[in-house]
């Protein structure tokens, strides 16, 4: 098969659990160079342990992660590695490194893994930090600036090492609608500077319908996916009731109504 025309991201009978109890099983699908793929569903039904066996932190009970073409689990750890160093993962909490600056906080990633000069650091932590609105804050601590302005720096040390994908978990949890919007917003501009494909897990409409144009949704009773495509397209022609029923947020009675 001609590589050009390989997903960036294939998801294959994949299997996934804690201790033998499966949380998901029999995934199967795939997200193209430039999609803002959301991963939605009801809390507990395994929106984030799929994001970890994405992201290499949860290894699967079964099947594979491809990523063009390469299978992540089947890699030994340096081949694992390189395809990681692909990777930007702007986490829940932001997971700033309290003790470090803003600045020194983007700057990390680079001085681990390039051997690029101090000045040619500075000169990139001020660009990633320009490309979210927070340049001025370079100096500041994470505990004196506000959640918002937390989730921006911690995407400006996402997107650090220009990565080819940019992982999302829960990016607007914590934010008034204003900042929520604010984030959309943004992820939409990286996506379209930097080329980038984008994996996000949520559950916020709003956000779900703003910037997403690929889905899967995961179903906690069935333990399986039971709906993947546009979110807008999900909305309009699915007839899965529990599908219609997050997407509008309507309760079950009045779906029979």
């Amino acid at each position: 098969m001609d590589s050009k025309v390989l997903p960036i991201i294939e998801v294959k009978d994949l299997d996934i659990g804690y201790n033998n109890i499966p949380v998901m099983r029999n995934l199967n699908f795939s997200v193209n160079k430039g999609d803002i793929f959301i991963f939605m569903g009801v809390s507990g039904c395994g929106k984030s342990t799929l994001l970890k066996s994405l992201i290499g932190l949860k290894q699967p009970d079964k099947g594979k992660v491809l990523y063009s073409g390469k299978s992540f689990w089947d890699e030994d750890e340096p081949g694992q590695k390189n395809i990681m160093r692909r990777f930007g993962v702007l986490y829940q909490s932001g997971a700033l490194w309290s003790s470090l600056t803003v600045g020194e906080n983007v700057a990390l990633p680079l001085q681990l893994y390039t051997k690029l000069s101090v000045q040619q650091i500075q000169e990139i932590v001020s660009l990633k930090l320009s490309l979210v609105g927070m340049e001025e804050y370079a100096d500041s601590l994470p505990s004196g600036i506000s959640g918002g302005m937390r989730k921006r720096a911690a995407l400006a040390r996402a997107i650090a090492l220009d990565p080819d994908i940019i992982f999302f978990d829960e990016p607007s949890a914590g934010l008034d609608p204003i900042n929520a919007r604010k984030l959309d917003d943004l992820i939409l501009d990286l996506r379209d500077s930097l080329g980038a494909t984008i994996v996000i897990v949520t559950h916020e409409l709003a956000s779900i319908f703003a910037i997403g144009n690929n889905s899967v949704f995961l179903d906690a009773e069935t333990k399986t996916m039971i709906a993947t495509g546009s979110p807008k397209d999900l909305l309009a022609n699915s007839q899965d009731e529990k599908v219609i029923q997050f997407l509008t947020r309507a309760k079950k009675q009045e779906l029979k109504q």
